[in-house]
């Protein structure tokens, strides 16, 4: 770790901090847009995840010139498809995965500068006509992945609590009659942290629970929402684990000339973040990373399924808690879907979407009403919260 890592860390209240994040997410955004133009039936899944990393470590490349190497991918391109809840990344000697027409995927990844990262999510029905509604179960999950991203930026206020969240979260998936995928947590983050201890918790469950705590100014958040029309319960498989990140709390002198080797790429390329095992040297990572887990020396995220017959939608999105307003760093145009389901009937969450979206009144002119599900900034007045 260099001085620079060890400095004091700057928050929100810094602008050069702000811009940072900004710049992450202009570039995610950008990739993200990028990727689904690029993305069709018949593609090798991991031919889009190889192209998603490969455009964030050429346009990070050509910002913050200064910063040589801490910059670049805060989460590898994943390619999560129907029942397959998330961390899909595989190496190009994994079994093919061949998307097809009318595959539900979800597209996931992370950019940082220095170390404030941006990560968004998104999710498109492969092939389908833009202009044909989706309907069914799947519009059923994408209308309630939407709503809770529509009541969640309006909670991230000063006084109001990660648990407030986790409650309307239910009562949207029972309104839309889907379920919030367990174990799913939307986090605080900050420099090199991409999963701060203050969370959010998706789905209340026996054996996991969070500490409640209040929101507050100067804080950046990223919110995951994962929607399933099934039970919402996953389970590993038989898809090797591929996405990783170094355990900085753990530590070991490795055997293996091998695995020190692949141990100091690591370090050079993603000490903090999280990596794909595609970064490293083909021929020895494999190795390499079975003694690094076999020392508990990396944190995993393995790949996670539903039941089969269930689909699964993600969306994602980074969030600034500035002093007179939140930002929304990340959206893109959502499907045409119809459900049968509607949250008119929902006083609990037509309470939150009435919140006006000023937290201190810049202007007069502006006037209120429900957010624009394509708009980037998203703003929230105190005095009149409840």
């Amino acid at each position: 770790m260099t001085m620079e890592d060890t400095e004091i860390e700057k928050d929100l209240s810094a602008s050069e901090v702000v811009e940072k994040y900004k710049a992450a997410a202009e570039l995610a955004n950008s990739v993200m847009l990028e990727l689904l133009e690029f993305i069709q039936p018949g593609q090798n899944v991991v031919d889009v995840c190889t192209h998603g990393d490969r455009l964030i470590m050429e346009g990070s490349a050509k910002k913050f010139l200064k910063l040589k190497t801490n910059k670049g991918i805060a989460w590898p391109t994943c390619i999560s498809v129907n029942n397959c809840a998330g961390h899909f990344s595989p190496l190009p000697d994994d079994p093919a995965v061949i998307l097809k027409e009318g595959d539900v995927v979800k597209i996931d990844l992370g950019v940082h500068f220095d170390g404030y990262i941006s990560q968004c999510a998104h999710t498109i029905v492969l092939g389908h006509n833009p202009e044909t509604p989706i309907t069914g179960k799947v519009a059923d999950a994408i209308c309630a992945a939407y709503f809770i991203g529509e009541c969640v930026q309006r909670l991230l206020r000063p006084g109001k609590t990660n648990n407030e969240i986790t409650q309307i979260i239910q009562k949207i998936c029972e309104t839309f009659h889907v379920s919030p995928v367990e174990g799913v947590l939307s986090h605080e983050v900050s420099r090199n942290i991409i999963d701060g201890n203050n969370v959010i918790l998706q789905k209340p469950a026996v054996d996991q629970t969070v500490e409640e705590f209040k929101f507050e100014i100067n804080k950046a958040y990223v919110i995951d929402i994962v929607i399933s029309t099934g039970e919402g319960k996953t389970r590993e498989v038989d898809k090797a684990t591929r996405v990783f990140k170094r355990a900085l709390d753990r530590n070991y002198q490795l055997k293996l000339q091998t695995s020190r080797a692949v141990f100091s790429e690591i370090t050079q390329k993603s000490p903090f973040l999280p990596f794909t095992m595609r970064m490293l040297d083909e021929k020895k990572r494999k190795m390499a990373i079975t003694e690094m887990m076999k020392h508990d020396m990396l944190d995993a995220y393995p790949v996670l399924f539903e039941k089969e017959g269930s689909t699964i939608v993600q969306f994602k999105f980074t969030v600034l808690m500035l002093a007179n307003f939140t930002t929304r760093l990340n959206n893109f145009n959502l499907p045409l879907v119809t459900s049968e389901f509607s949250i008119d009937g929902v006083p609990e969450v037509q309470a939150i979407l009435a919140l006006s979206m000023k937290r201190k009144k810049k202007s007069n002119k502006k006037k209120k009403g429900k957010a624009n599900p394509n708009a980037m900034e998203v703003e929230g007045e105190e005095e009149d919260e409840e």
